[in-house]
């Protein structure tokens, strides 16, 4: 029995291993990939970790040394196997050399090691102690490196500041001046017009400098210095570039105001500082521009004469005209207030030429458009002369934006050059302001036409008043209607008839305003004109002798004047209000004398919405002759 079972567990034992050897063969291809896959993966591990065995072999050497403990070092002492031991007391470890080995044991010690010396010591065992580098400082340093940096770079902007600060302090004293070895300022005596008195005067500076021994073969002196004087935008400047242009000689440039500051003394070092360095280049110019901010009276102010601007202008003084001779040195300076100045600084020696620069007359105006217009296209049929004629008191900066001004409208209309359409709207825009919309037809339009057509009449119908340029109600500025007169020839000396005529047309559109619509319905159209009014009646009263008062000058421009006392400041706005009623008068009664003409300007205003000097005076002829009540009105004053 036992045969047969075990005869039969072998067969069944065969039958089994046949059956999974078929089960092998009938696996599917998925299942052999992913075991083969498996012993791939099996395969790339073993060999990662051989070449991690390989790179690092002191590992399992490492692990070997960790095994050597504290208790078979001291068993070694004691044995005599130990030769050297050498402790790390910051590290707390030793290296223990073993006799016959070349390689040492690392053994990590206690925090007191008596029992480990008494033995070293008992056995004769050479001792060092090796203490390793401490890197700890540097490792705090790396990390506190970058703040470090930071407070460097702040320490280095602050000492660079606190020295650009100290190198300003020291260089107060030094003068600001802008100087040109050879100005080229690129003006000529070619591109200034209007002023040819002033250029004449300015032109010998010229030769002074650059031909010195004409004069001085003769005995004449270089003067020192040529003061400019007029109002501003007339030119004073561009004399000043047209002398550096033309001389060719070193030009210092510097502003009145460069010369004052804070610190008492700075000033007048930098007057030194200024005429220390043109001596140093002389022949040569220096302008200073507005000199009334550091040239004006000594004495007026709260420093009682010793100021910092007053301490500049001594210095100043006695560097133009003082013991030293400044040879070859020109001062060419500009201002519009020559009241303000100094005296000492107006007198020969000083500044010996005192140049005016005023208004330029017809001619001149012309000039200056010529100059202005070189570098636009004008069409050729705008006549610089009508320009000219209408545009009295414009200075020459006035008439260099009138034409900028004209070349921007054209631009904006897109036009190929400039037309007098387009210089009219520039003197408009000018004088008058920007063009604003036109009013809707209405009792206040109505009321508007009017006020203008009263100023207008009046002026043209009284003599001695200039002629109507312009009626419009197209708005400009703050003006809701304009009237505009331009005289024929550039204003002179002013007589009393042409004063009294100003006033009465001032007070021509009040006038239509109360005689057509009541003095219930009149508007604050007029606060201007009364302005205007009440300044010319007391100009008349208190300057210029034109009242019953006599000729006694009243009052005076920054001065104590007599019309602080009662009785006199009574009699003035006596006289003041006579004259002006006077002239009220007269301009109500040409209104009622011409009521009907009135109406019918009013009517062509409102429709045309202006109407032109000429045309307005062609209308007037139609109806009636100018009537000449300018006489009658001086005579009732």
């Amino acid at each position: 029995m036992k045969y047969i079972s075990s005869s039969t567990s072998r067969h069944n034992e065969h039958q089994t291993a046949i059956h999974e050897k078929q089960r092998e063969l009938n696996r599917p291809k998925r299942t052999q990939k992913r075991r083969s896959k498996g012993w791939g993966k099996l395969i790339t591990s073993t060999l990662f970790l051989q070449l991690l065995l390989m790179a690092g072999p002191s590992w399992g050497q490492e692990k070997e040394k960790e095994e050597y403990s504290y208790s078979q070092l001291l068993n070694d002492i004691d044995t005599g196997r130990v030769s050297l031991v050498e402790i790390d007391p910051r590290l707390q470890k030793a290296k223990v050399t073993l006799k016959g080995q070349e390689e040492t044991e690392e053994v990590p010690l206690l925090q007191q090691n008596p029992e480990l010396i008494k033995s070293l010591k008992d056995n004769n065992v050479q001792i060092d102690y090796n203490p390793s580098p401490d890197n700890s400082g540097m490792v705090s340093f790396l990390f506190q490196l970058p703040f470090i940096l930071l407070v460097f770079i702040i320490l280095v902007a602050i000492i660079r500041r606190s020295a650009n600060m100290s190198g300003q302090a020291m260089s107060f004293s030094k003068s600001r001046a802008r100087f040109q070895m050879e100005a080229k300022t690129g003006i000529s005596f070619e591109d200034v017009a209007g002023i040819d008195e002033a250029k004449e005067e300015l032109q010998e500076v010229v030769t002074f400098l650059a031909e010195p021994e004409k004069f001085t073969a003769i005995g004449a002196k270089i003067p020192k210095g040529v003061l400019l004087i007029g109002p501003p935008g007339t030119g004073k400047t561009l004399l000043a570039k047209a002398v550096a242009g033309e001389a060719g000689v070193p030009f210092f440039s510097i502003s009145g105001s460069e010369f004052v500051e804070m610190f008492v003394g700075v000033g007048a070092s930098r007057v030194r500082d200024l005429f220390k360095k043109a001596k140093e280049n002389a022949p040569c110019l220096i302008f200073i521009d507005e000199i009334d901010a550091v040239g004006r009276q000594r004495g007026v102010g709260y420093g009682g004469g010793n100021d910092e601007r007053e301490q500049t202008l001594n210095q100043l003084l006695t560097e133009m005209d003082g013991f030293e001779g400044n040879t070859g040195i020109i001062v060419i300076a500009a201002t519009n207030r020559p009241d303000v100045l100094d005296r000492a600084l107006m007198r020969p020696g000083r500044f010996d030429r005192q140049v005016m620069v005023d208004y330029p007359d017809l001619n001149g105006r012309q000039g200056i458009l010529e100059v202005h217009s070189r570098d636009k296209k004008v069409d050729e049929e705008v006549s610089l002369e009508a320009v000219a004629r209408r545009t009295p008191g414009f200075t020459g900066a006035d008439l260099s934006n009138l034409l900028n001004e004209a070349a921007i409208f054209t631009a904006r209309r897109r036009k190929e050059a400039i037309t007098m359409a387009e210089i009219n709207d520039a003197i408009d825009r000018v004088v008058a302001g920007m063009e604003g919309t036109p009013l809707v037809d209405s009792k206040s339009k109505r009321l508007i036409a009017y006020h203008e057509i009263g100023h207008a009449l009046v002026g043209t119908m009284i003599s001695g008043h200039d002629p109507v340029e312009k009626v419009t109600l197209i708005p400009r500025g703050q003006a809701k209607g304009l009237t505009w007169f331009t005289p024929d020839e550039d204003a002179g000396l002013v007589t009393r008839n042409q004063l009294l005529a100003r006033i009465a047309g001032l007070l021509g559109g009040r006038a239509a305003e109360e005689v057509i619509f009541g003095e219930d319905e009149v508007t604050t159209g007029a606060g201007n004109d009364i302005e205007k009014v009440t300044y010319l009646a007391r100009q008349m009263v208190t300057r210029f002798g034109m009242s019953e008062l006599g000729l006694l000058a009243l009052e005076e421009d920054n001065q104590d004047n007599y019309a602080a006392f009662d009785k006199i400041a009574t009699k003035i706005d006596l006289q003041v209000n006579l004259i002006v009623e006077k002239c009220h008068e007269k301009a109500q009664n040409i209104i009622r004398e011409n009521r009907v003409m009135v109406d019918r300007l009013v009517d062509i205003l409102i429709d045309r919405e202006t109407i032109e000097g000429e045309e307005f005076r062609q209308l007037l002829k139609e109806f009636q002759e100018p009537v000449d009540s300018g006489i009658e009105l001086c005579k009732s004053v």
